[in-house]
């Protein structure tokens, strides 16, 4: 079982298959119907991307509220969270590589969480995310981490259904889509409650659509085990 102290140790979660099945179908309808070209975003998006606005689909709001989910994302916030924006990327092909980075958390460390949903097989042939597990809270007295050096990163690979969730502060980036497959995702947001204010003074410029009021309670973690690879 992954218990609270695990997951906190880590950094993230794996969930696989944690999209119920006969979702994925539509999700992927969805995130192809919702395609909207860069320059019509507010602020522009990366040109190696696919980036799909969807984030009033009934279906995508259901899914980022799926209860082994939301409690992932409340045993890392640690207190009431909301949900910030969720949108679709998809790396084309030749593109999508990322330097390992930390999105950073705002306020206080662990304050912001993000969830990847793959909507599509994954792994390093189209691009897949790599992590560095544990990497979130740098000891004391602990260098600066070199964010050229990739010797303690995990590439990921797995199946269409599966969540990575994790903490912001996590080092992690995406990578190279050598073969030009299909890797489409949802990238979903949840902030602790008393970020809310900051969100919404930028959420136009991020192309967030959805109401963001609606706020979840953490509760207890007890998963089964997922493994990582």
């Amino acid at each position: 079982m992954i218990d609270r102290d695990h997951l906190h140790q880590n950094g993230y979660a794996l969930l696989r298959g944690a999209v119920p099945p006969g979702w994925l179908d539509a999700l992927r309808h969805t995130f192809d119907t919702h395609y909207l070209p860069s320059d019509q975003w507010p602020a522009p998006r990366g040109p190696d991307w696919r980036h799909s606005q969807l984030d009033h689909d009934p279906t995508v709001q259901a899914l980022c509220r799926l209860p082994a989910l939301l409690e992932v994302v409340g045993a890392l916030i640690g207190e009431r969270f909301f949900l910030a924006q969720v949108e679709g990327r998809e790396p084309l092909a030749g593109g999508g590589h990322q330097q390992l980075h930390r999105d950073l958390s705002v306020e206080r460390p662990g304050d912001s969480v993000t969830a990847l949903v793959y909507l599509d097989d994954y792994g390093p042939g189209n691009g897949a995310t790599r992590i560095v597990p544990a990497s979130h809270r740098p000891q004391p007295g602990e260098p600066a981490f070199d964010f050229a050096d990739e010797s303690g990163a995990l590439q990921l690979n797995g199946r269409a259904g599966d969540m990575l969730v994790f903490d912001v502060d996590l080092v992690h980036g995406g990578s190279l889509n050598i073969d030009g497959g299909r890797r489409r995702t949802l990238l979903v947001g949840y902030f602790a409650e008393g970020l809310h204010a900051m969100h919404q003074r930028t959420a136009k410029l991020r192309g967030v659509r959805m109401n963001t009021c609606e706020r979840f309670e953490p509760g207890i973690l007890v998963l089964p085990a997922a493994h990582s690879g």
